[in-house]
């Protein structure tokens, strides 16, 4: 079956799917499996110590695939630091950069006229009509079903997707909530041209750097077993509800600031729970798809179901 949209023409993938920058877990081995399986895999540059492992993990990536990837800068918490690995993202002529959590902007500007195609995360439809104004090749919109960092708005995917794609004309990804050919099917109708799952590909046999305490918290959710963290800061933010999440949550309520915050919210905390498995010492990004994901597949295996499936919702439509 085609599916073939502007997204997949884009970026030159089979399927309209992509896998999202996760933090500390997008290097190349998920990144290279969800491009070979016809996805655009990513590896997320902040996550790595310097530009020198960006071109190592960029390097890796092509080891594993002669399919496009991209590299995801999520630029909310690191000012300018970011500059010199997307120089290096530029120096490497990667296919596509995707960018999250900040003014897009300073990064369009260093890659306009290199001919990488550049993807802006949108919470919002104004967000998404600047990102076009910008320069921006495509918009992807994250709904608060999403996990991570989420818009201040609590406006879900369902709702935003189609409002963002009658406010641009540049393509539009949906994301939040999806893991599933359902999810994939439900964007396209929506009028996306495409899906970015994250939380799903965290479940999946190539994101080796996740413990597997992780892997089966998510299995074990339901549609209640995540939580909003980080409000009070005004960047709301979903992860797994735990003991530590819920603690968070208690302090918010009386407004501590971000310096009280910080030791609770740090990507140390989070790497104490997603690389060692801490539950009572840190937390772990999620979003509610987690009440959906019931075993840890291959990234090929689950390509296969989620297109299977879409295919036979296509083919119950067309009788």
């Amino acid at each position: 079956m085609n599916w073939k949209t502007r997204i997949t023409d884009l970026l030159e993938i089979k399927y309209p799917i992509i896998q999202g920058g996760l933090a500390y877990l997008a290097y190349s081995e998920l990144a290279a499996a969800v491009s070979e399986a016809g996805g655009l895999g990513q590896i997320t540059a902040m996550s790595m110590n310097d530009e020198d492992q960006l071109r190592e993990e960029i390097h890796k990536v092509r080891a594993g695939t002669a399919n496009p990837f991209g590299v995801n800068f999520a630029i909310g918490q690191h000012g300018r630091l970011y500059r010199k690995m997307v120089e290096t993202a530029i120096e490497e002529k990667v296919p596509v950069i995707s960018i999250t959590g900040g003014n897009p902007e300073p990064i369009l500007e260093m890659v306009k006229g290199t001919g990488i195609k550049a993807l802006v995360l949108v919470a919002a439809k104004r967000q998404a009509v600047k990102a076009e104004k910008l320069g921006a090749d495509a918009v992807m919109v994250v709904g608060q079903e999403g996990g991570g960092h989420i818009g201040r708005e609590d406006v879900s995917t369902f709702v935003l997707t189609p409002q963002v794609v009658e406010a641009v004309s540049i393509p539009v990804i949906a994301s939040g909530g999806i893991g599933d050919g359902h999810g994939l099917m439900a964007s396209l109708a929506l009028g996306a041209e495409g899906i970015e799952m994250g939380t799903r590909f965290i479940a999946t046999k190539e994101c080796v750097h996740a413990h597997h305490s992780y892997k089966e918290a998510l299995i074990q959710a339901d549609e209640n077993s995540t939580i909003v963290i980080k409000r009070s800061l005004g960047s709301p933010a979903r992860a797994l509800r735990n003991k530590w999440t819920e603690q968070i949550v208690k302090y918010e309520k009386n407004q501590p600031g971000y310096e009280f915050l910080r030791p609770y919210i740090s990507g140390h905390t989070n790497k104490k729970y997603i690389y060692d498995g801490e539950d009572l010492l840190g937390f772990g990004w999620a979003g509610q798809v987690a009440g959906r994901i019931h075993d840890v597949p291959s990234v090929n295996e689950l390509f296969h179901r989620i297109i299977s499936r879409a295919e036979s919702i296509r083919n119950q439509w067309s009788n």
